[in-house]
């Protein structure tokens, strides 16, 4: 019997140790969109493009310098020459019967190098750096843009696991009440009290079996905005992650006047500014285009060795022999590029492309302000929908603590303890949904206004 007992503390000792082996860490809503960034595949994909727009800058600006510097190299194995004369070697060319000496093989060997520099070219190179600059700072601006949105997204995220979090408890002390009454009606069911009315009981069993069906839903709810969670904070085994914020409450942040938001989005949107960027690259485009159309003044160099054993160098210097001798020369060139119905279509198809830049920011404007209306407009909504409600919950309460102490005396009717106890879970769920709305709304505007939108959760954190 000892023996028994010893193993089955063991093993409820194992099992204790099992359920409480889980880690709890909370994190802030800054933490927690940090983790998301770290995580996001997506911000991996767009930052790619950012380096891509950088590596162009850097090709383009090597074109400024030596872009065209070119070393060819040529070897073989080549006969020796013999002349019947009493030349020298390095006057075999005054002899016109020189033969191939077949038994004197050695390596031949060649390198040329080609090099240009442009000195001159109106801007075209200059400009064509700047655009390729302004172009990168418009990728960066998409990437901040890309990052904004799915800050938003984590926000609400945050947002969400607290609602859910709220909900539950309202579940949990509401199954609580329930059973209460439960436990009081079957208790004047069985002391068949004059007031028991048998319907009564019958609309209890079936609003607690409608109440059942919601909490399951909400639970539903809950595990999927858990596993959700986790997938973003990539939770290791034996690691809970939860929100340090502990209630789900309204933003501290005032609701501004319209104006400040409508100013701060077409100042401090990302899009703006990359759209901005883009305006720049299609000028600096453009003028880059034009200065190509213009003769360009270009430093040419050229060099050539050769050298083979079995052949000597000359020495007339109008006489060249190909295979041993030393050449070099530079000078400067004027390029002319000649086909002008080209470059007219190219500098046509430049200037649309400005056009289009600053008709795209335009649009792109006029949508901005109709956002920020919409969105001011749903945010108010939502603040006069918590205080509203806020108000109802506390009739609300009143009324349910009302029908308590008179169902408690034994004058009260079951069907207003039932309406009062539904109506101010219903409100309490209104209330924290109502909330998380205004929450969002708020993170909403400030994300379509360009402002950061952990600034409206830095008192609560």
């Amino acid at each position: 019997m000892k023996k028994i007992t010893l193993v089955l503390s063991l093993f409820l000792f194992s099992l204790s140790s099992g359920i409480y082996a889980q880690d709890t860490v909370r994190v802030s809503l800054q933490e927690f969109i940090d983790r998301g960034f770290e995580n996001a595949g997506q911000l991996k994909f767009e930052r790619q493009k950012v380096h891509l727009a950088e590596n162009q800058v850097d090709q383009v600006n090597a074109t400024r310098y030596l872009p065209q510097f070119n070393l060819s190299t040529q070897h073989g194995l080549v006969p020796g020459v013999t002349s019947n004369t009493d030349l020298p070697e390095d006057e075999y060319y005054l002899d016109p019967n020189l033969d191939n000496d077949w038994e004197n093989w050695a390596v031949f060997t060649r390198a040329e190098i080609n090099a240009i520099q442009p000195l001159f070219t109106w801007g075209a190179l200059r400009n064509a750096v700047k655009a390729a600059e302004s172009a990168a700072v418009a990728a960066r601006e998409q990437f901040e843009q890309q990052q904004a949105d799915l800050k938003v997204r984590l926000a609400e995220l945050y947002q969400s696991h607290l609602l859910t979090k709220e909900i539950m408890r309202l579940l949990d002390e509401a199954t609580g009440t329930i059973s209460d009454i439960e436990s009081q009606l079957e208790e004047r069911k069985e002391e068949g009290a004059e007031n028991f009315d048998e319907s009564d009981f019958f609309k209890f069993q079936i609003f607690k079996s409608e109440f059942a069906t919601r909490a399951t839903e909400v639970q539903e709810s809950a595990a999927m905005t858990r596993r959700i969670w986790d997938y973003v904070m990539q939770a290791e085994e034996g690691t809970v992650y939860m929100p340090e914020t502990r209630f789900l409450d309204p933003v501290s942040e005032a609701l501004k006047e319209i104006s400040f938001y409508r100013m701060n989005a077409i100042t401090n949107r990302s899009e703006v500014q990359a759209i901005d960027a883009g305006i720049e690259a299609a000028e600096y485009g453009l003028e880059a285009q034009k200065g190509e159309a213009l003769p360009a003044l270009i430093l040419g160099l050229q060099a050539s060795f050769a050298h083979t054993p079995n052949r000597a160098r000359q020495s007339n210097p109008y006489i060249i022999n190909n295979s041993n001798y030393l050449s070099a020369s530079f000078g400067f060139v004027i390029r002319q590029n000649l086909d002008f119905y080209n470059i007219n279509a190219k500098i046509e198809q430049r200037e649309l492309q400005h056009r289009q830049a600053k008709y795209l920011k335009e649009a792109a404007v006029d949508g901005i302000v109709l956002e920020i209306n919409e969105i001011y407009k749903n945010t108010s909504l939502s603040k006069a929908k918590v205080e509203n409600t806020d108000e109802a919950l506390v009739t609300s309460k009143k009324w349910l603590r009302q029908e308590q102490l008179d169902y408690d005396f034994g004058i009260g009717d079951t069907k207003d303890l039932i309406d009062a106890m539904q109506k101010e879970l219903q409100l309490r769920v209104q209330m924290k949904r109502d909330i998380f709305q205004l929450n969002k709304n708020m993170i909403q505007l400030y994300r379509k206004s360009g402002l950061p939108i952990t600034q409206i959760f830095n008192d609560e954190e």
